[in-house]
């Protein structure tokens, strides 16, 4: 699968980790997910490696939240084209001022890519099924957007 960082294709450096294993990873840089971090947050927080933490929109970002000084990645993930609740991950984390990478994972498809940058994404995991030698150029397709983005400072929605 093609991961995207920063509109430059790239190696993923980090290593996926369950139960059976995170143990023997602890001092790496791991992505586990967030029922393993929910269980295991003191020795994953305190470990050596650099920690990541894979997310749906089912679960409370709030543990995330907590302690966006020890994370370094979130992977959010997108099980359906029709779940838009990581875009609101993404924007949460960066106006709470995460600055660590934020993926986006499983259906992850070219024409949502701008949007998902604008929310505050900077990885993207593409299906190899999805994936194009152009797909970069899928940035500033859309030259104009009627919401500002995770970095804008202005409010969403103005009253007159």
């Amino acid at each position: 699968m093609p991961l995207l960082i920063n509109r430059v294709i790239a190696d993923d450096s980090w290593l996926l980790v369950d139960e059976d294993n995170f143990a023997a990873h602890i001092d790496e840089n791991v992505v586990v997910p967030y029922e393993l971090f929910a269980a295991h947050t003191d020795s994953l927080i305190n470990a050596a490696g650099k920690l990541g933490v894979r997310i749906n929109g089912d679960q409370d970002l709030n543990l995330i939240l907590q302690n966006l000084d020890k994370v370094a990645l979130v992977a959010i993930e997108f099980p359906a084209f029709t779940d838009g609740r990581g875009f609101s991950f993404a924007r949460i984390l960066r106006r709470s001022g995460f600055t660590g990478q934020i993926r986006a994972e499983g259906d992850v498809t070219r024409d949502r890519l701008e949007y998902m940058e604008r929310c505050g994404f900077d990885a993207f995991a593409i299906p190899a099924d999805r994936y194009s030698d152009d797909i970069v150029s899928a940035f500033g397709e859309v030259p104009v957007h009627y919401q500002g983005s995770a970095d804008d400072e202005r409010p969403i929605f103005r009253q007159n």
